[in-house]
């Protein structure tokens, strides 16, 4: 596979998600940066998505709950460019139904290059980053240039 830049731009889309044990911390989290959150666009799945905009009075884009594919929503935003940065609160300790897809979710943003954030220690220096307030380039695959390369193969 081949790769191309493709710029990350000055105002980002972030995408928030939180297992139920963390939710609280995310919205912590939250409110510690409303001032820098607010200047970007922000979703979320399901309840997170709700509770963060209840908390801050921030606008959210709400997804599907993770369990009923919120994740998985999330995942298809990332394929098609539409979100810059996850910030994922997981809970290590407690395993989810919904485990595959939450690993397919991480896998997505490892593959389309986004920075992701698990924790707020990361999440602090992401968003404190001097590259959270310009564009940047990003390397993602050329799925285009793959397929135009694999046409012949691909139309059988």
């Amino acid at each position: 596979m081949d790769y191309i830049d493709q710029p990350i731009a000055a105002q980002k889309r972030i995408a928030l998600v939180a297992h139920d044990n963390r939710k609280t911390a995310l919205i912590e989290w939250c409110r510690q940066h409303k001032s820098i959150l607010e200047q970007h666009h922000l979703l979320g799945t399901g309840t997170t998505g709700s509770k963060i905009e209840a908390a801050t009075g921030m606008p959210v884009e709400q997804l599907f709950s993770g369990p009923m594919g919120g994740d998985q929503q999330l995942g298809a935003r990332i394929c098609q460019g539409e979100v810059d940065i996850l910030v994922f609160f997981w809970d290590p300790f407690e395993p989810m139904p919904h485990d595959p897809d939450v690993k397919a979710l991480l896998r997505i943003a490892a593959v389309w290059n986004i920075p992701v954030a698990c924790n707020a220690s990361s999440a602090d220096m992401m968003i404190h980053s001097e590259l959270m307030t310009r564009s940047f380039p990003r390397q993602v695959p050329d799925y285009q240039g793959y397929l135009a390369a694999r046409k012949d193969e691909l139309a059988v």
